[in-house]
């Protein structure tokens, strides 16, 4: 009896398709038969229109057909001939070494093949997915199920510097687009059998793998709870990088400030899962994702934890005043120039007024206009090939900031509100936040060139109350600040000396908060070396 008719349901695909079946769901309902010519013709119908699928037939020792099935480009061919072809294909010089009756698949391929990793299956939907995770596929004539024997062909990207979280101190590695990679790069740094990691997939189409990390006896068990729920809620065709679930597993994904941390540093990674939170790993992306995560931990670097803490605290002290450049020095020159020129010394007011007296635009008008040409050439200057981006970006600004002062379209001083402006935004650690940064200056302007300073306190009270309620993961994104932990403010405006963190950040860590002993303070009393 022939295959397609003992299985008429490999023929209704498209008709299971109109009543919402998948076709997943149709295939695993397919049993393999006995017959080699059976199986065979199933899998060519079903790849008939893909060329890199390779059906390649031979003959095992004890004279029986066999195929091996796999996608070209994706499997290792010297692995499959020496690994799988040659055990099981040797001359009949050698068949001595070989049973007189006809071995299992199972003896086959745990006897004679070298594979370090093999499957089996019975039905057809599991060997469609075998083929399509990249292992080759083993029918034998008169068994009833498949082997899927692992081969894969080792092709990525090697270990780099971080391009977008740059250290002068640190580690140098980078992830890259290999999930296995990402996973080995943590693990060197995490040789304990608490390292906990699981695997989901996620796409219809795609099939990618998400490997969801955490350090069992420190992550809090509701967290990650939360995180498989949010996970498995996402039905989606496919899953091209760590950013589609991002937005899909945020708590407040309308908001403008990113509730999900992204890095490619591993050592990025190991910090964050040691304070409680969990990681997510996305094969095809070299960017982690990391929760829950607070206001704070975007204005941190990686090199805060390497250096000693007075210059981090230094260094942390600037990245908060220039945040505030980057946020509302544009919106506060136009509120003074505009409403409140009596706020300025005289003699500036005198040099602003001249400075601007050729302009015929209004401060708010400038400085939107001057704001988003700068925006501008930033984005040409990433989107260019790296060897003339940096210098196209630096020689436009130049140009167009002196052409506009000479042309009369701008004034002085606005240039240079706009080149500290833009400079004190590159002065902040994450890029996501650095973009929310930049974004909300715009409505700021708008703000202070219509109500003035009224106007940007408004705005800037808005944005308050609206960090105030967003939550990562049900955590509260001010602390802890609001509401307030002061074991935690040790690492927020500053950062403490190793010895004083004691602690865990409460809202991560519930159960295991020691991170430190009393026995790890330096003694800082050395003893005399004159005395016996």
């Amino acid at each position: 009896m022939l295959f397609a008719r003992r299985h008429p349901s490999v023929h209704n695909v498209k008709e299971a398709a109109r009543h919402g079946i998948s076709q997943e769901q149709v295939y695993s309902t397919v049993r393999l038969s006995k017959r080699l010519s059976d199986n065979v013709n199933a899998l060519h119908q079903i790849f008939s229109t893909s060329v890199d699928v390779v059906f390649y037939p031979f003959t095992l020792f004890d004279n029986r057909a066999a195929y091996l099935v796999y996608i070209e480009g994706f499997v290792d061919s010297k692995h499959i001939a020496s690994d799988i072809l040659r055990p099981l294909t040797r001359s009949r010089v050698t068949k001595l070494q070989y049973p007189s009756r006809k071995a299992s698949l199972h003896e086959l391929v745990h006897s004679y093949t070298t594979v370090p990793e093999s499957q089996f299956a019975f039905n057809l939907g599991d060997v469609l997915k075998h083929i399509t995770e990249q292992n080759v596929v083993l029918l034998v004539d008169g068994e009833v199920e498949a082997a899927a024997l692992s081969a894969v062909s080792r092709r990525e990207r090697a270990i780099e510097e971080p391009s977008t979280e740059a250290v002068i101190r640190g580690p140098k590695e980078a992830f890259n687009e290999n999930i296995g990679t990402g996973i080995g790069l943590i693990r060197r740094r995490l040789p304990t059998p608490s390292f906990k990691m699981e695997n989901l997939t996620i796409g219809t189409y795609t099939k990618t793998r998400v490997t969801l990390c955490y350090i069992e006896g420190i992550a809090d068990p509701a967290i990650l709870q939360e995180a498989r729920n949010r996970l498995g809620r996402i039905q989606i065709d496919g899953v091209l990088d760590s950013g589609y679930l991002q937005e899909l597993i945020e708590d407040n994904p309308y908001s403008p400030f990113p509730q999900i941390q992204e890095t490619e540093r591993p050592d990025v990674v190991v910090a964050s899962l040691l304070e409680g939170k969990f990681a997510l790993l996305v094969d095809g992306s070299p960017f982690a994702l990391v929760a829950p995560i607070n206001l704070w931990s975007s204005l941190q670097a990686a090199e805060d934890y390497y250096g000693r803490y007075m210059i981090v605290a230094f260094l942390r002290f600037l990245r908060y005043l220039f945040l505030n450049f980057a946020l509302i020095l544009p919106s506060l020159y136009v509120a003074v120039t505009t409403f409140h020129q009596e706020m300025l010394p005289t003699k500036l007011l005198f040099s602003v007024a001249a400075a601007r007296e050729a302009t015929p635009l209004p401060a708010v008008m400038e400085a939107l206009i001057m704001e988003l040409s700068f925006e501008a050439l930033r984005e040409a200057g990433i989107r260019l090939p790296k060897s003339i981006g940096s210098a196209i970006s630096i020689v436009g600004a130049l140009v167009i900031g002196q052409a506009a002062v000479a042309a009369g379209i701008a004034s002085a001083p606005m240039v240079i509100i706009v080149a500290i402006t833009g400079i004190a935004s590159f002065v902040i650690p994450r890029y996501n936040f650095a973009v929310t940064i930049r974004m909300l200056r715009f409505p700021l302007i708008i703000l202070s060139g219509v109500l003035g300073l009224f106007g940007l306190v408004a705005g800037l009270i808005a944005i308050a109350l609206h960090v105030c309620s967003l939550r990562s993961f049900g955590q509260p994104f001010m602390a802890p600040v609001a509401p307030m932990n002061k074991s935690g403010l040790l690492d927020t405006f500053i950062r403490a000396p190793w010895w004083v963190l004691k602690k865990r950040p409460e809202e991560t860590a519930k159960a295991n908060r020691t991170r430190i002993t009393d026995s790890t303070r330096p003694n800082r009393r050395l003893p005399d070396p004159n005395q016996t």
